[in-house]
């Protein structure tokens, strides 16, 4: 039986080869490949195309997700809620910064996570809601948002499948604290290689991502923030996301 490719992804190159090109070439003629002009200039189109205030380019999705909860505070005995059918990302970097991932049941019509059983999974430990955003579909960010802001426990919208995705007029990675995003190749907005990034609308706190996804590091090279790590959107896959960024809608 023949295969049905779900992605082509060398389709995806040659129906918009001109700009991919002319975006790689820019870059390799400027000699500057990490956190330059590229890199900035991505990262206020898709803050502006996701509705947020700042973007902040990383690695790539899972590096995101660790990121927030660090920025956010999160870190050995708390506890951070995310939904039950998610893929093995949440759980992992809830385990890295220290804390213990809590699952609450997805809502089975829309596979997402139930905000009717979502209080109940509420501690003294809980630091942080971590919702996924599944199949392009939305989770049911007012109900959780508001339960969330009655504990004042801010929420990390895991949007790696919604780019573009709305809500009542809201994109995804606009209405939590932070949304995480995957440029994973297959993503509806994919790099030509691994990529991510954090939207928020707090100015502080994109500060603080600014300087987590470098070490941890100051501009002059002290170490300002524990548990930093080396997680940056180089120049190459920012120019080409940026020429790709037109094309999801």
């Amino acid at each position: 039986m023949p295969s049905i490719p779900i992605g082509d992804l060398k389709r995806q190159y040659e129906a918009i080869k001109p700009e991919l090109d002319a975006a790689a070439a820019r870059v390799l003629a400027s000699g500057w490949y990490i956190l330059g002009p590229e890199v900035r200039a991505f990262e206020e189109a898709f803050a502006a195309y996701c509705g947020a205030s700042y973007a902040i380019g990383v690695a790539n999705g899972t590096e995101a997700l660790y990121l927030a909860m660090v920025a956010l505070g999160v870190g050995p005995g708390d506890e951070v809620i995310t939904v039950a059918n998610a893929a093995v990302y949440e759980p992992l970097t809830i385990l890295q910064t220290g804390a213990r991932p809590v699952f609450v049941d997805a809502d089975p019509r829309t596979h997402t996570l139930d905000p009717a059983l979502l209080e109940a999974a509420i501690t003294p430990r809980t630091r942080a809601i971590m919702p996924v955003h599944l199949y392009g579909r939305m989770a049911d960010m007012g109900a959780i948002l508001a339960i969330a802001d009655r504990h004042g426990i801010p929420v990390i919208e895991d949007s790696a499948q919604a780019h573009g995705a709305a809500l009542a007029g809201q994109r995804a990675g606009s209405l939590g604290a932070c949304g995480c995003f995957s440029f994973y190749p297959s993503k509806n907005l994919g790099a030509l290689g691994d990529g991510g990034a954090i939207t928020t609308n707090n100015a502080e706190l994109a500060d603080r991502l600014r300087t987590l996804r470098e070490y941890g590091w100051s501009p002059r090279y002290y170490l300002v923030q524990p548990n930093g790590i080396n997680s940056r959107l180089d120049e190459l896959l920012a120019a080409l996301l940026g020429a790709k960024l037109p094309h999801p809608d």
